[in-house]
């Protein structure tokens, strides 16, 4: 039998360090990162959803990564696209004879790819779409729980807002309605058999949220994320898209449109955000319970943990 291909997976919520980690583990064991975070495809939104593409890089050398600016934001990315992208991604990576990366905090992107959902092959299916297109993201969210109550409860914050991207998660419902399975779909027999290592990084509440606002205070005065937002709006983005994105592209929309003040700004998003990492560590309780194997590291000696699981299971 073939061994299965190692392939590292890290995870965990929002300003946890999962990128630094990624880069440092690729560097050493000659890999490449694909991004798993649902905002990181989008062209131009770079601040708001921590790109530190700079960062790619190790004594000025650069890390390969994947799934990152891939598409206009004027453009729908919705989950089957990005499972079948990333399955691309992890193939082209093997066949090079580099180490896979996974690094990010989407949960429903990392499930999807890790646990193989069976979503790609669901083509739109215009009349269905003719039939809830007129509903708003609540309404949307409401029917899909109707029929698919354990995938609603797995999507974030920027998904439930995001009537596109509900729409065709009620369209891949209503057709397949199937729990993640490991089975490989029938077109992607060719895929090889991966063998998983996900390491988690996290800190206790108190901490993250220190964390947060530090990021979300330097993003705002030493990186110009409201620039950034103004930048989008002028290229063309309506602010109902803008605020479809969720937290930082959300609440900056609001006070560019004078909906809210400046502190209202920090304070709303600095909640928002603090909420979102809930959500995350939640999903990723959930996934563990459902037989997911999470290595979860120190995050003071996240590296030397992560090298030493990856050259035992190398062996």
């Amino acid at each position: 039998m073939t061994k299965p291909q190692l392939t590292v997976a890290v995870v965990g919520p929002t300003a946890a360090g999962k990128t630094k980690l990624a880069i440092a583990l690729a560097d050493l064991f000659n890999g490449e990162i694909i991004s798993a975070d649902s905002r990181q495809v989008y062209r131009g939104m770079d601040i708001g959803t921590g790109k530190d593409l700079v960062d790619y890089q190790n004594n000025g050398q650069p890390i390969p990564y994947h799934l990152i600016d891939v598409v206009d934001p004027q453009t729908n990315f919705d989950l089957a696209t990005y499972q079948k992208k990333a399955q691309a991604a992890l193939e082209d990576i093997v066949k090079r004879h580099k180490l896979p990366i996974i690094a990010g905090g989407s949960g429903l992107y990392l499930q999807a790819l890790i646990d193989n959902y069976q979503l790609a092959n669901v083509k739109p299916d215009l009349q269905f779409r003719q039939k809830f297109e007129h509903l708003d993201a609540l309404a949307l969210y409401q029917e899909l729980s109707k029929l698919q109550p354990n995938l609603a409860k797995k999507l974030n914050n920027s998904d439930r807002n995001n009537p596109r991207r509900l729409l065709r998660y009620l369209e891949i419902a209503s057709t397949t309605i199937k729990e993640p399975s490991a089975k490989i779909p029938a077109d992607r027999q060719s895929c090889l058999d991966y063998h998983w290592i996900i390491f988690g990084l996290d800190y206790p509440m108190e901490v993250l949220e220190k964390k947060i606002f530090i990021r979300l205070m330097k993003r705002l005065e030493e990186e110009a994320m409201i620039e950034e937002v103004k930048e989008l709006h002028q290229s063309g983005l309506d602010w109902k898209r803008l605020e479809s994105f969720g937290l930082e592209y959300r609440y900056i929309s609001y006070y560019l449109q004078e909906k809210i003040d400046y502190d209202q700004m920090i304070d709303q998003l600095h909640i928002a955000s603090r909420q979102f990492a809930k959500r995350q560590k939640t999903w990723f309780r959930r996934w563990e319970k459902q037989g997911k194997q999470i290595h979860w590291l120190n995050p003071e000696s996240a590296l030397a943990e992560a090298s030493q699981i990856i050259k035992k299971l190398a062996l």
